[in-house]
């Protein structure tokens, strides 16, 4: 069964991994190939990975990260719906692009953290413990979902910030002043 741990982001070093031309790819670390599902495995478990093109050297590790993504997503329970696909789509080449993919990364890593905290505060409960502390009504629950809730909001305010800043700073280098 495969290691449910939370992830480490603390391990050393990175792991290199080349995708050859016949799609194969080779975990340079243990001198084998390795499956797309083993890569799948390795960033479960914290791993740094890096996927480069045996040939060129050209970085391919988004790339393998979305066919991870994608499988995972065609496969029995998706994490997006179709209405989340297409308001992410709907963001590429919009102003606000790249506000929105600093907010998602910030917005996961801030679940994450909640994760590894629920997680860490929840060794040795029994299932009916388990089953009170992810009721909604748990005081425990409903504290680190407002704190997830408040530090999304900031974000978001933010980044509001940010863009009236930037559209006040363009607006300015053509003399257009905010009244």
């Amino acid at each position: 069964m495969p290691d449910q741990s939370p992830p480490n982001e603390s391990n050393t070093a990175q792991r290199v991994i080349k995708k050859y031309p016949n799609r194969r790819l080779y975990d340079t670390s243990t001198s084998t190939y390795v499956t797309l599902a083993e890569v799948k495995q390795l960033v479960m478990n914290g791993e740094s990975v890096a996927v480069r093109d045996a040939k060129s050297g050209e970085d391919l590790t988004r790339s393998i990260l979305l066919q991870i993504i994608l499988e995972e997503e065609a496969g029995g329970a998706p994490m997006f719906s179709e209405a989340v696909l297409a308001n992410i789509i709907r963001f590429y080449g919009h102003a606000m692009q790249g506000f929105m993919g600093t907010y998602l990364e910030k917005n996961v890593q801030l679940f994450t953290e909640i994760q590894a905290k629920l997680t860490e505060q929840s060794q040795g409960l029994s299932p009916e413990m388990w089953s009170q502390l992810m009721s909604l009504q748990s005081p425990v629950m409903k504290g680190l979902m407002g704190n997830y809730v408040e530090q999304s909001q900031n974000m978001f305010q933010q980044m509001q910030e940010q863009m009236q800043k930037q559209t006040e700073q363009m607006l300015g280098a053509f003399g257009i002043k905010k009244r």
